[in-house]
């Protein structure tokens, strides 16, 4: 599969993500701040340009390194070293790599909130990163319809820094998405993304269902951007 660029149609975040995010545990919300959540989450999804972009890779070998499982990937220098990404794809025959992010513009207003609205910027830092999320969901959705083509179904995403998958990753899976040049996704010396609501993930491409993604239309994150949904079908048949 050659990398797919898309821009994806976010209209919407879930508000109980957003608060979240924001650390809200049950608090008092009052009529005044519960206004000004929905107008700066709207502010926020107006600034947003979500875009991502996927491909898929056959899984080429498995070995060990010092001890470390590494998964390699046929036509591609990206590897996948660490014991929680070996079990996560333990039979996968193919991965899903993506990239997403929701532009520069949040950046430059979450700098412009920290300067003039403290409350604000806390609010729009939150939105973005539902945004950001539900991005993700949009690509993992790309991957799932090719996952299909494929007769193949796919499990849960995976990212760089989770369990003891380095985050040294990063630099050679966004080579291999060309997201630099795709997305204008650069990484900082400590390996940090930017902008800086952006995504990577990894999605493992099984011969079998797995019981514990996309297990319902009704439950499934990716439902909004599902091609297959659309179509009449789903990724379970």
């Amino acid at each position: 599969m050659a990398p797919l660029r898309r821009d994806y149609d976010v209209r919407s975040v879930e508000r109980g993500e957003v608060l979240r995010y924001l650390g809200y545990s049950g608090q008092p919300i009052t009529p005044e701040l519960d206004a000004r959540i929905d107008e700066v989450v709207a502010s926020c999804l107006a600034t947003c340009r979500p875009r991502g972009v996927t491909r898929v890779f056959d899984v080429a070998g498995r070995g060990e390194r010092d001890g470390v499982p590494v998964i390699r990937l046929a036509g591609t220098a990206l590897e996948l070293s660490g014991h929680a990404i070996a079990e996560h794809l333990a039979g996968a025959v193919a991965v899903g790599v993506l990239a997403v992010t929701v532009g520069m513009g949040v950046e430059a207003e979450l700098r412009r909130l920290s300067l003039t609205d403290p409350l604000a910027q806390a609010v729009f830092d939150a939105a973005g990163t539902a945004a950001v999320e539900r991005a993700a969901d949009a690509a993992e959705a790309d991957v799932v319809a090719e996952a299909a083509g494929r007769g193949l179904f796919c499990g849960t995403r995976f990212s760089p820094g989770y369990g003891d998958l380095p985050l040294e990753t990063q630099p050679v899976l966004l080579g291999a998405l060309d997201a630099a040049r795709q997305l204008g996704i650069a990484l900082s010396p400590a390996l940090l993304m930017s902008p800086t609501k952006s995504v990577t993930a990894v999605v493992g491409l099984f011969e079998r269902p797995r019981a514990e993604a996309h297990a319902s239309c009704a439950g499934c994150p990716c439902r909004d951007f599902c091609v297959l949904l659309r179509a009449g079908s789903t990724c379970r048949e």
